[in-house]
């Protein structure tokens, strides 16, 4: 048995079939070889859809990530499918080339999203169509032999050759005009419904509240079972809307077409037309329209943009609001960009990137711009645009850091001083302002505290019309994700460095292809190019102790006196001080000492080279950055204290510090900082940065980097590489812990994965353990099973149904509300669960230390049944805390429990350890882990004498984004090698050698890009025509060219003129395409060139311009 057997029976589908079966044969070997294979399968079903129907529209290239994104083939699907492909290939692609565990559930979610993918697909083109439901139960439980090594080298379960795919592809292009007609017949005659849910008795009381949340008055305005006439467009023909929803005029706005669940939605979406057909017939204005089954709720104004889902229905403020916007509404590209606002060439650019973008269809923008080249000022200019246009009404700007939040508001003030502002961090402004600035936090409260004065919800889903994202890299992906599944809204992302991490990946969220954002400006070119922005110079200097660590071996005789005295234990002196422990535990003034008096003596300074210049310290904790403060006034005292301060989050009146700081010829000069100032501090007269810390994200890497990187005129500069100075010219970057180095190594850099709060860590591994626990073998533990299922659906019953992150995810809460659903989990159930559910349920355990508890003895159980390494690793960890607790046998709770505590450390309990055991040793410690809280290493100041080791200046780091367009990469690269002998050959009309030829394919398809990008932007326009185009012709080699008629003494004025004309042309153009250009304006008059020429003269003149092309196109010899 099989979920895709039925695919076998069809000819057609021989493309995908066999991928297909395979992928689900192979489950239960390994489920990450399974994900391999749903990967591939959905790409040749994929390339299937693409050589079957006409109508869509085959990407610049072909790899899967760029069809699926593709703009007619994405609306072509129902969203809900379309939003499963991400998926299976991310999956895939994290099988593939990570060395990540792709488990179970992963696999089967990829599965039935490919099933769900292929039933679209026969849906559509099959010929035997037929509702199928995935059922977890028809995986094959077979083990099979696999190569998995070989599987990742192909990236394929099977050797299929792309002959024999391209084959395979042709021949359903052959059928593909049956395929396209036939389609919209099967989508009107036929039902697809994705991911079907079974009806719930209260749909329609969560329609209700939904509606009422919102404003909705039932029997004023809003009507239920509505009678309407002339259905299908016959007089008479009578029909009832479920709800209508009518505006302060009287008229509807809206109509809600209430479904169950396992209807169609495109027939819900089919009735809905018909009603709002009839209703615009009777009042004049069509409806706008949502489909809802009380889970789900999709919006449809079919006069502006395909159906999408939203959170729930729109409030009547802000129905009316969109349907005035119909009659307002200006196209996006009659709109003028106000240049003082807009600067910068590159942020007209950006703006209008995100319109066409916007005129495209599309809800969802991303740009990448370096630090410092104007991000905020960008979007001010974007929200004024949409705002002119009638496209926005309300904005909402989201950063992750009050100081972000309040800067960007000044910065609106600044440039858009009409328009009304509010800051939600403070409680002065009004909030029904139409542009608001907001952290994460603080807008998920006020989607569900903010009230208006009738007490409906004031932050509905459609009240922002516009959301921008200020560093998107940040927390937008797990933990505030609800608050843009709960707005409606364009939604446009800032960033300098988008993570390409697979769990969090920022083009994911955005739903864009991997590496093509809307609209990217990188470092290199703000740099070097256009440069708005400054280098930096970068000084690595390695020290003994951050290195190697402190080895007592290593140490002078008097210097291991202070190393017995500082370390020995019960007589044991350690060999070494790891360099793990410098700056987290262990504070070495010498280490310290060399760092500040590096920034001192060679940082760039101001004030005639007194001092150094604006500066921050990046430190490891807030412990080392308050020693590095007094150690800078023990050896600076003459600066009273203020030249150098800390400034962290938890400092009282660190925002005060940041003022200071600011100011540009004011102490201090030196801020010292953890995280606070890595992002968010906008200060042009920095010009040195001290890493006194490992950094492992590319992210927060160039985030700290740009601290630096503001342009400054009129700071007056001393360094050592140009003496004193005007206007600053670059920055220093003082590296002691091998940061540049590591990401020389590693350039994507290490990123940190989303944190699970503890609640939801124990959540999740209670339900793995229920899943477990539901064979045949496990059946002794049923009553514990029990108790675990009671635990997480009470969890579940205790979610608060007014929350707006609860309501989201109320099909989950709903389904799982229900305590017979655990019976059996299924692998899906498990899925959902984890995913939707842990982030939301909460604990009332007040003891923290027994929750960590909890969470370490699930994850013990969960290795012994699973039989992972993780089960070693947690059983030397609950070993430690039995020795721990055995020093603490003095307190009474601790010694009652000691025979337990004693045995955890002997050999003999482990060797038949049971789950049962575990359970009651998790019951019986984790009151007793209070008495372990608090410990950490103590700190401790050292005097050690450190040494500089190595030195190395002046080696940038590559940004590791290249996000340029490659177009803008080869007209540069050309325009600034015109002495590059191909390249000079061309523009001087010489004729191109074969290694000539060989160079100019290296440049063009290897190092600005690949053949693909060619093909892309050039089609097949020939190397040295392309050349031509960009750098144009030499004016001397132009005429050179022609200079058989320039000097022929015999011509008249007219044709000399015509002659001049022609040179004027290739010379500016490169060459001349089409000979036809010559019959033509500006060649036409005041006499063509039969009327000025003889027929020999005629062909001399074409024969040239002709030589002049073909020397661009062909290769002598």
């Amino acid at each position: 048995m099989s979920n895709f057997a039925f695919l076998s029976a069809s000819a057609p589908y021989t493309l995908f079939a066999p991928a297909c079966l395979e992928a689900e044969k192979v489950l239960a070997a390994s489920p990450a070889m399974c994900a391999v294979g749903c990967r591939k399968a959905l790409e040749l079903a994929v390339k299937w859809v693409y050589a079957a129907d006409s109508s869509l529209s085959p990407p610049y290239r072909d790899n899967l990530q760029a069809l699926v994104h593709e703009p007619s083939f994405r609306f072509a699907l129902d969203q809900r499918t379309w939003g499963k492909l991400p998926y299976i290939i991310k999956l895939g692609n994290l099988a593939v080339h990570t060395g990540r565990q792709v488990n179970r559930g992963d696999a089967v979610q990829a599965l039935s999203g490919l099933f769900e993918f292929v039933q679209w697909l026969d849906y559509c083109y099959g010929t035997d169509y037929q509702e199928r439901q995935f059922d977890e139960a028809l995986i094959p439980t077979a083990i099979i032999q696999v190569d998995e090594r070989r599987v990742r080298e192909q990236e394929s379960l099977l050797q299929q050759h792309e002959a024999e795919i391209q084959r395979l592809q042709q021949q359903v292009a052959l059928l593909s005009a049956g395929y396209t007609a036939n389609k919209p017949r099967h989508q009107q005659e036929r039902s697809f419904n994705p991911d079907t849910l079974s009806e719930y008795a209260t749909r329609k009381r969560y329609i209700d509240v939904d509606l009422k949340l919102m404003g909705w008055v039932f029997g004023d305005s809003v009507r239920e079972e509505v009678e309407v006439s002339g259905m299908m467009g016959l007089p008479g023909q009578l029909g009832k809307a479920d709800y209508v929803l009518y505006g302060a005029d009287h008229k509807p706005l809206a109509l809600i077409e209430a479904k169950r669940s396992s209807v169609d939605v495109n027939q819900g979406r089919q009735q809905a037309r018909l009603y709002a057909d009839c209703l615009e017939a009777q009042y004049h204005r069509r409806p706008m329209m949502f489909l809802s089954n009380g889970f789900e709720t999709w919006f449809w104004d079919d006069q502006s943009a395909p159906p999408r889902r939203v959170s729930g229905v729109f409030s009547r403020r802000d129905l009316e609001k969109l349907m005035l916007r119909r009659l307002g509404k200006r196209k996006l590209t009659e709109v003028p960009i106000d240049e003082e606002i807009t600067e910068r060439y590159y942020q007209a650019a950006a703006i209008r990137a995100v319109c066409d973008n916007i005129e495209g269809g599309f809800r969802k923008s991303l740009l990448v711009m370096a630090t410092g080249t104007g991000k905020t000022r960008t979007a001010i200019s974007l929200t004024d645009v949409l705002s002119r246009a009638g496209h926005v009404t309300n904005a909402l700007f989201l950063a992750d850091r009050t100081a972000l939040v309040g800067q960007a508001r000044d910065a609106y003030k600044a440039h858009l001083p009409d328009m009304s502002l509010c800051s939600l961090l403070t409680n002065r402004d009004d909030r029904n302002a139409r542009m608001v600035f907001s952290t994460y936090p603080t807008i998920l409260n006020a989607i569900d505290s903010a009230k208006n004065p009738d007490e409906s919800r004031l932050f509905t889903p459609a009240h922002f019309d516009l959301i921008i994202i200020d560093e998107a890299h940040r927390s937008i992906f797990h933990k505030y994700a609800a608050i843009f599944e709960y707005f409606d809204a364009l939604l446009v992302g800032l960033t300098a460095t988008p993570k390409t991490d697979v769990d969090r990946n920022t083009y994911d969220f955005f739903e864009m292809e991997p590496g093509v954002p809307t609209y990217a400006y990188d470092y290199e070119t703000a740099v070097w190019q256009d440069r708005v922005l400054v280098p930096y110079h970068n000084i690595e200097v390695q020290l003994k102790f951050l290195e190697e660590g402190i080895v007592y071996d290593e140490l002078p005789d008097d210097e291991k006196s202070k190393f017995e005295e500082e370390f020995a234990e019960e007589g044991q002196i350690p060999e070494v001080i790891p360099p793990g422990e410098i700056n987290r535990f262990i504070f070495n003034r010498s280490t310290v000492d060399t760092v500040i008096e590096g920034l001192m003596t060679q940082g760039i300074k101001v004030s005639g080279g007194d001092h150094p210049g604006k500066s921050i310290i990046f430190a490891q904790n807030k412990r080392h950055a308050q020693f590095i403060v007094e150690r800078f006034d023990k050896l600076y005292p003459q600066y009273h204290g203020t030249f150098a301060r800390r400034i962290v989050c938890d400092d009282n009146y660190a925002q005060s510090l940041i003022a200071e700081f600011k100011r540009p010829d004011q102490p201090p000069f030196i801020a010292v900082s953890v995280d606070m100032l890595d992002t968010g501090i906008d200060v042009p007269e920095i010009v040195n940065l001290v890493y006194f810390k490992k950094v492992r994200s590319k992210t927060k890497f160039w985030q700290m980097l740009g601290r630096g990187t503001r342009l400054c005129e009129g700071l007056e500069c001393v360094d050592g590489q140009d003496g004193a100075y005007t206007d600053k010219r670059r920055f220093y970057i003082f590296d002691y812990l091998g940061n540049f180095e590591y990401f020389r190594t590693d350039r994507r850099g290490i990123e940190g994965s989303e944190t699970e709060s503890l609640t939801q860590g124990i959540f999740i591994k209670r339900v793995r353990l229920i899943h477990l626990l539901q064979s045949a073998q496990h059946m002794d533990y049923h009553p514990w099973r029990e108790e675990l299922v009671h635990a997480v659906w009470s969890q579940i019953k205790a979610l608060n149904l007014d929350l707006t992150s609860v309501r989201l995810q109320l099909e989950h809460v709903e389904r799982y509300g229900n305590r017979e659903r655990f019976h059996f989990l299924t692998e899906q159930d498990k899925y959902r669960l984890c995913r939707h559910l842990s982030p939301l349920v909460y604990m009332d355990e007040a003891d923290e230390y027994a929750k960590r508890f909890d969470n370490l003895m699930y994850g013990l159980m969960l290795g012994m049944m699973e039989a992972t390494p993780s089960f070693a690793s947690y059983t030397n960890r609950l070993k430690k805390i039995g020795r721990a607790l055995e020093n603490k046998a003095t307190i009474p709770q601790v010694r009652e429990k000691m025979a337990l505590i004693k045995a955890l450390n002997e050999d003999d309990f482990w060797a038949s350890m049971t789950l049962a055991q575990l359970e009651d040793i998790r019951k019986e410690l984790r009151g007793l882990i209070q008495f372990l809280g608090g410990e950490r290493k103590t700190d401790r100041e050292t005097d050690f004498t450190d040494a500089v080791t190595a030195i190395k200046e002046g080696d940038p780091l590559n940004s590791g984004e290249d996000f340029r367009d490659y177009r803008q990469k080869v007209t540069q690269y050309i325009q600034q090698n015109l002495h590059h002998t191909a390249i000079h050959k061309l523009t001087h009309n010489l004729p191109l050698m074969q290694a000539d030829y060989q160079s100019l394919s290296d440049i063009l398809t290897r190092e600005l890009g690949t053949p693909e990008d060619y093909r892309r932007h050039y089609q097949d326009l020939p190397f040295g025509l392309l050349i031509r185009r960009i750098a144009k012709l030499d004016h001397d080699a132009a005429m050179a060219a022609f200079s058989e008629f320039i000097n022929d003494q015999s011509l008249n004025h007219q044709q000399i003129e015509f002659v001049k004309k022609v040179i004027d042309y290739v010379e500016h153009n490169g060459y001349m395409e089409n000979l036809v250009s010559l019959m033509q304006a500006p060649f036409d008059r005041p006499m063509s060139l039969h009327m000025l020429f003889d027929q020999e003269r005629q062909m001399r003149l074409l024969k040239i311009i002709k030589r002049i092309k073909n020397n661009a196109e062909w290769v002598a010899g």
